[in-house]
């Protein structure tokens, strides 16, 4: 009996369908051995000698892997092909006291029957280089993490955690949210011409010069100029100047690496990065797709024919196309392919029944990215008409699809707008000037799309690193949700990456953090021994740390804020602290009263005035209320969505309610499943929601804020995405 060892039941499961009844197919749920969890496990006096132990949950695998081991005439370790994989086959070979010279390893890139085959035919030995710089990353996480989160504790708050990739992110995350606080919106002015040539087809163009001179997009920056110049085009001759037609290609994509896969399903699907490699890794698993971790833009021969067949029998031949792919990432690994399907004749329909929706919908996208990238470019014609008023220029555009190329398999938002034709001076009939007032918009607060971006960007993390990083800060309350699912930070992350910029820029500096990464390639490519690279790191920084534990004093990074409250326990003025969960209440009054209370943006002493004379106007027009729970006044307050009634029984009794007149709560739409209520916002963990406020009566819902109106095709009223696209609410109905 030959036993294969893979590191998860269902790839097990599969494998097993292409191998004889001579084969034994096990899981190995992972890794069997790590560092381990309540010590440091890594010896800084001896060359930095990890000391790996069997976790708890391991040992019944384990020893069911040694038993299994001993009746078994050849072992054979076919875990993942990168570096963590080879990790995983190391440590069983440990585990499982298989000598290194013996150990026999076998990779592929897709769980095929002929990739599985061909990969038994010719095992290999285990790769100490990446195993190495598997180490050498697990080493270097450890001992940043091991010894600076109980600096965080001690300074800052219980249950806090650094790391070497996950406070650059944070970092990223918290200098973005500085940029929109910082950010002064500038109004500025667009002026648009609605026009007709001699035969009375109308176009609009925009105002582009004035005196030959190009425009810039603040260029108009109040609405008096902007009147100046309408009164002064509405007296103008309009005439044709310039018309330019030409041929213009959209690119055909490149197949997805890990990083453009992230994205896009981000993009398109509304899915983190965390759900969309737990989405691709099962169908990897599952052999649909090959290996999801990747960073290169390599197709098989096998499949850029495959692609080419399915296409001249389905399409034609001219949606054909060969192409090629160069990776152009740092450190990538060309002998690796892009993400794509095993088989291009395998469609996304065939699947349909195989597949949940949320599987059959990363599949979908990845076929047809794939498939797309061996066609040819979309073309369009291209117009430009130039439009001349006196001193003024009006430039009008307009493109129409003139083949749709890769368009065809993977739709791509590219509008269209057929322009008239027209002929140089030519006089045209001015119908509508237009006169648009703008404001600049702040930068938007990273999505996951935009923070793999950008993590890649400055060659942060890798492949298998980038939805963990951005997982791990949300998991651990450094960043949080907002309505549309960007990350925005908390309080405690402004806390904790201050303090790293400041005492530890190394551990947060971005071109540090590349450095590390290249030097993990570099000990993956047999080019460097690793524990140089972890000292020369930890030497620096274990000094540094210690200074910083005798300087750093709490109150110095944290110092206490004064109140407008007062603690109902003992009358001693409260103070407010920051810790993990962000904000709150304490009683100056500590150790002998440990009352705390919820923070709420009102309780400020120097800011606080704004919020009073909110509260003061909501309760001159909203009527007294009682609590429904104990019967106590209910007092109007100020929280960080907005004012509430809250019980002044407080803390005794939590009760609070929504008031109406908060414009994020009520929408002033009345309910159409129960005719009672009205629909209001909610959060959840997932953001904003509407829903009837007659709950749990009604269970009525919606993704999107209902404007009020119906649906002319259907009634169901009509909702506004985040997008500020308008559509129906009935998922049935197309209507937009």
């Amino acid at each position: 009996m030959k036993l294969v060892i893979v590191e998860s039941p269902t790839k097990a499961k599969t494998i097993a369908k292409f191998l004889g009844s001579n084969y034994k197919i096990e899981s190995s749920f992972g890794h069997i051995r790590d560092l381990p969890k309540s010590v440091l496990g890594v010896d800084v006096n001896n060359n930095f000698e990890p000391k790996y132990v069997v976790p708890a949950k391991a040992k019944p695998v384990v020893a069911k892997l040694k038993a299994l081991a001993k009746k078994a005439d050849e072992i054979i370790l076919a875990s993942d092909e990168d570096r963590e994989g080879e990790a995983i086959a190391w440590h069983l070979a440990e585990a499982l006291k298989i000598k290194p010279a013996e150990a026999k390893r076998i990779v592929f890139h897709e769980i095929t029957k002929d990739a599985i085959l061909k990969a038994l035919d010719k095992p290999r030995g285990l790769d100490n280089n990446l195993i190495d710089a598997q180490q050498a990353r697990r080493v270097l996480d450890r001992l940043v993490g091991y010894e600076l989160s109980p600096f965080l504790w001690r300074k800052v708050a219980k249950g806090l955690s650094a790391g070497r990739v996950q406070s650059v992110a944070v970092r990223l995350v918290v200098d973005r949210e500085r940029e929109i606080q910082a950010f002064q919106p500038q109004a500025y002015w667009t002026i648009e011409a609605d026009l007709a040539d001699p035969k009375q087809q109308t176009f609009s163009a925009l105002l582009d010069k004035i005196d030959d001179k190009k425009l810039d997009r603040l260029a108009i920056k109040n609405k008096e100029q902007a009147d100046t110049i309408s009164a002064e085009l509405k007296t103008a001759e309009f005439v044709v100047g310039e018309v330019e037609t030409k041929e213009a290609k959209q690119k055909a994509p490149t197949p997805f690496k890990t990083s453009t896969l992230q994205q896009t399903a981000n993009r398109r699907l509304g899915y983190s990065a965390k759900q969309t490699m737990m989405l691709a890794q099962r169908l990897y698993e599952s052999g649909y797709i090959t290996y999801m971790r990747t960073d290169s833009l390599n197709l098989s021969e096998k499949f850029i024919n495959d692609a080419k067949n399915y296409l001249t029998e389905t399409l034609g031949e001219k949606y054909s196309a060969d192409r090629r792919y160069k990776t152009k990432s740092a450190g990538a690994q060309e002998a690796h392919e892009a993400i794509r399907p095993t088989e291009a004749s395998q469609t996304p329909d065939s699947l349909k029944n195989e597949l949940d929706p949320r599987q059959f919908k990363m599949y979908q996208l990845i076929w047809q990215r794939s498939v797309a990238s061996q066609m040819p470019d979309a073309i369009f014609d291209s117009a430009h008409i130039t439009v001349k008023a006196g001193k003024y220029e009006l430039l009008a555009q307009g493109q129409t699809l003139k083949f749709d190329g890769y368009l065809k398999i993977y739709p791509e938002k590219s509008a269209e707008n057929q322009l008239p034709i027209v002929s140089v001076g030519e006089t045209l009939t001015l119908q509508e000037l237009k006169t648009e007032e703008h404001s600049t918009k702040p930068p938007a607060r990273y999505s996951d799309a935009t923070l793999v971006k950008e993590l890649e960007k400055h060659e942060i993390g890798r492949p298998s690193t980038y939805a963990p990083t951005i997982a791990t800060i949300e998991a651990r309350n450094y960043v949080e949700r907002d309505e549309n699912k960007r990350l925005k930070p908390n309080d405690i992350a402004f806390v904790v990456n201050d303090l790293l910029v400041e005492h530890f820029p190394k551990v947060v500096d971005l071109k540090f953090t590349a450095k590390l990464e290249k030097d993990l390639d570099e000990i993956a490519e047999g080019k460097e021994a690793w524990q140089p690279v972890i000292k020369e790191f930890y030497e620096p920084f274990h000094a540094n740390l210690e200074i910083k534990n005798k300087e750093i004093n709490k109150q110095d990074i944290m110092p206490d804020v004064k109140s407008n409250e007062v603690c109902d326990k003992c009358g001693s003025p409260m103070v407010i602290k920051t810790g993990r969960y962000g904000k709150f209440l304490a009683c100056t009054n500590f150790p002998e009263c440990k009352n705390t209370k919820k923070f709420h943006d009102g309780d400020v002493d120097n800011d606080g005035k704004k919020d009073e004379v909110e509260i003061k106007e909501l309760s001159a027009k909203y009527p007294k209320e009682v609590c429904a729970k104990c019967g106590s006044p209910m007092a109007i307050k100020v929280g960080r969505y907005g004012p509430f009634l809250a019980c002044t029984a407080y803390p005794k009794c939590k009760n609070i309610k929504n008031i109406k007149e908060n414009g994020l709560t009520s929408t002033g739409v009345k309910c159409p499943a129960c005719g009672k209520g009205e629909i209001v916002a909610k959060r959840s963990k997932r953001g904003v929601f509407y829903a009837c406020s007659n709950y749990p009566e009604c269970k009525n819902a919606y993704n999107g804020k209902p404007t009020g109106a119906k649906c002319p095709d259907c009634g169901s009223l009509m909702i506004s995405t985040k997008d500020e696209e308008i559509k129906c609410s009935n998922r049935d109905c197309s209507k937009k």
